[in-house]
């Protein structure tokens, strides 16, 4: 369990111009270290938030990816690393409050960690199962019911999970992926729903409130290094079906995830926002 911070966090393929949408605003990523979630961090980051990056294992790659925000500059905004296994509710827990020691808030939730083990249904194992379940699903329970705790008790926050349009889909060989992805639907409208109550329980809910929102963003096909093993005929075969002709680039999943995350988005809960090229109309 690690913890490391600089002072700046700088533009790191991000949009040139900077906001300010988020400034202030403590924001922790889980898997915010590399592929998508290292875009919805420089993106956050690019709006002014403060951003804590979650990690799992390479700590060596997320400290280059700490590095890379440093030397890039900014304007006065921290960032912090933090190592664990969301499929565990300790370490959930922990991360949590890691942050909240660290920066004195949490402001943003992103939940992005997720894993696949592809394999079709017979080929499936009990544990093939049970880790693609406890990482994208569980995790995200987890992480939400540490983040919700903290954030309806100053009665504000977002909450913003990165789901996967195979959920709304399916795919052969995903049985277990699009199973969990399916299941982060379910849990986004029952946490936002909770959250409104809990609020309106406690008398913090005005006109002029920027209250607790929950909302997921289902990607498609994403240009990241997990793509890199497809054999090229495949890749072009995947893009063939989808109406807008290429993959998402991970920046363009992160804009939507920072739009959600601003203060204006206050009205916007409980919804599911696709970002995948028009292959699930």
């Amino acid at each position: 369990m690690t913890a490391a911070t600089v002072d700046q966090i700088g533009e790191v393929g991000v949009e040139k111009t900077r906001g300010r949408k988020l400034r202030g605003r403590v924001a922790f990523v889980t898997g915010g270290t590399r592929g998508i979630g290292a875009a919805i961090s420089k993106s956050l980051a690019s709006q002014g938030a403060t951003v804590a990056a979650g990690y799992g294992r390479n700590t060596e790659q997320a400290q280059k990816f700490l590095a890379e925000l440093s030397a890039a500059g900014g304007d006065g905004a921290k960032v912090s690393i933090h190592q664990g296994d969301v499929a565990r509710a300790d370490d959930c827990r922990r991360t949590v409050g890691e942050v909240i020691d660290l920066h004195g808030r949490l402001d943003i939730l992103v939940n992005n960690a997720g894993i696949t083990i592809d394999k079709t249904v017979t080929k499936m194992t009990d544990d093939d199962w049970n880790k693609v379940i406890a990482v994208n699903l569980s995790g995200a329970f987890f992480l939400a019911r540490a983040a919700l705790a903290h954030m309806l008790e100053r009665g504000s926050g977002r909450i913003v999970i990165v789901s996967s349009v195979i959920g709304e889909t399916g795919a052969i060989g995903q049985a277990n992926y699009a199973a969990s992805k399916a299941g982060l639907f379910g849990l986004t409208k029952t946490l936002a729903r909770e959250a409104c109550f809990q609020l309106a329980r406690a008398e913090k809910l005005e006109e002029d409130s920027l209250g607790v929102t929950v909302n997921t963003v289902t990607p498609g096909y994403v240009s990241t290094e997990m793509i890199e093993s497809i054999p090229e005929k495949v890749l072009n075969r995947i893009k063939g079906t989808i109406p807008a002709g290429r993959l998402a680039r991970p920046e363009e999943i992160a804009r939507v995830v920072h739009f959600l995350a601003a203060d204006a988005s206050a009205y916007i809960t409980g919804q599911v926002w696709g970002v995948n090229g028009g292959l699930d109309m």
